[in-house]
């Protein structure tokens, strides 16, 4: 037999073959913690380090965030993404990706309360001047989501680069990104221009006493908020709310949502189940999903600085205890998002759709 030639393995190339230490630059890596309380190679507080670790690695997940918001809105800000296709489908991955780490966010604060007050104590006092408050990329997820400046709690402390404040390089930063278009801005819009209420759809739409009067959404809209008066107990308030379900939906919409955008969000929330509705749910969802996460992380923080330092002002001049609770009440980006579910009504007494929306949000096109 004649030999055969060797066979080559498929994955050798002439370029320099990868190494993990070298591809993840985890020597430059390791040398980024460099306590205050280090001298002469010897660390005064030992707790020191595991500060330093977390907060590197917050910084690291909030680039990961940022990187993951950014294509999200560069997604939503196409002129037409598709509901039904990849777009959105990759919109719901990532926005569920970012649900996830910041649960992973949350967990990290465990391992940060394994340090005691007496540990921090040990070199708290060299931290004057700096604080978490000042992470850019923090306030540029914020900014991001859509938090805006006005609707923050006590906002004349973002706004200085005296001491506990920031540098002027970074509040830039944080002041361009509030200038961008935000994913709150981006949804709103894609909410607004659903087209779920043309009238090619609702000729004719009168279902189970539905009111025949001319008009397409009107129609819908009229029934169902019998069916939800109709479905509030004797201990709602009933005239607050059907007031507030007006001024929501017809009137002056709710934060930065206009009312035909969260007419949108109702709808969708509504008929969920239908095939159509289930990514722009889990997108929905995913909003309300992040803000509840961010809501969890701010709290955390809260519990842990009072178990570290009471009710002291904070290592960056500012109150403390009661700025972070603040943050907690107020800093909320989709609350009036979430405030949709407060109109939601039983499924078994949804309205039936006219049969041609029907057919369209099954995928079979717009039927007749």
């Amino acid at each position: 037999m004649r030999d055969s030639p060797a066979m080559e393995c498929p994955f050798k190339s002439g370029d320099e073959p990868a190494y993990y230490g070298s591809y993840l630059a985890v020597d430059k890596l390791l040398e980024l913690q460099t306590p205050l309380s280090l001298t002469e190679g010897k660390l005064g507080a030992h707790d020191e380090m595991l500060f330093i670790i977390i907060h590197q690695t917050y910084e690291l997940w909030f680039k990961q965030i940022l990187h993951e918001l950014q294509a999200c809105c560069e997604v939503l800000g196409k002129p037409s993404a598709d509901d039904d296709g990849p777009d959105m489908n990759v919109v719901v991955h990532r926005l569920k990706r970012i649900v996830e780490i910041w649960k992973l966010l949350n967990h990290q604060v465990d391992v940060l309360e394994t340090m005691t007050p007496l540990d921090f104590l040990d070199f708290r006092s060299s931290l004057e001047g700096a604080s978490g408050f000042q992470s850019t990329q923090f306030r540029q997820i914020e900014a991001t989501l859509g938090l805006r400046m006005e609707n923050r709690f006590r906002p004349d402390y973002y706004k200085h680069t005296e001491i506990g404040g920031f540098k002027p390089a970074d509040l830039k930063v944080i002041t361009d990104a509030e200038q961008e278009t935000s994913l709150l801005k981006l949804v709103e819009q894609w909410l607004a221009r659903m087209p779920f209420f043309d009238e090619t759809f609702w000729k004719g739409w009168d279902e189970k006493g539905g009111e025949p009067a001319r008009g397409n959404g009107q129609r819908f809209w009229n029934k169902y908020r019998k069916l939800y008066d109709a479905s509030l107990s004797d201990r709602d308030e009933k005239a607050d709310l059907l007031g507030k379900f007006d001024e929501t939906f017809f009137k002056t919409g709710a934060g930065d949502f206009s009312p035909a955008a969260l007419r949108a969000a109702l709808f969708i929330m509504l008929y969920r189940d239908e095939p159509l509705f289930r990514l722009p749910f889990a997108l929905l969802n995913s909003l309300i999903e992040i803000d509840e996460q961010l809501a969890n992380f701010r709290y955390r923080h809260l519990q842990m600085v009072r178990r570290m330092i009471g009710t002291r002002i904070g290592t960056g001049g500012s109150s403390g205890e009661q700025y972070l609770q603040g943050a907690v009440n107020k800093n909320y980006v989709y609350k009036e998002l979430a405030g949709v579910i407060t109109y939601l009504i039983e499924r078994r007494n949804l309205p039936q759709l006219p049969k041609r929306l029907h057919q369209a949000l099954r995928f079979s096109g717009r039927g007749d």
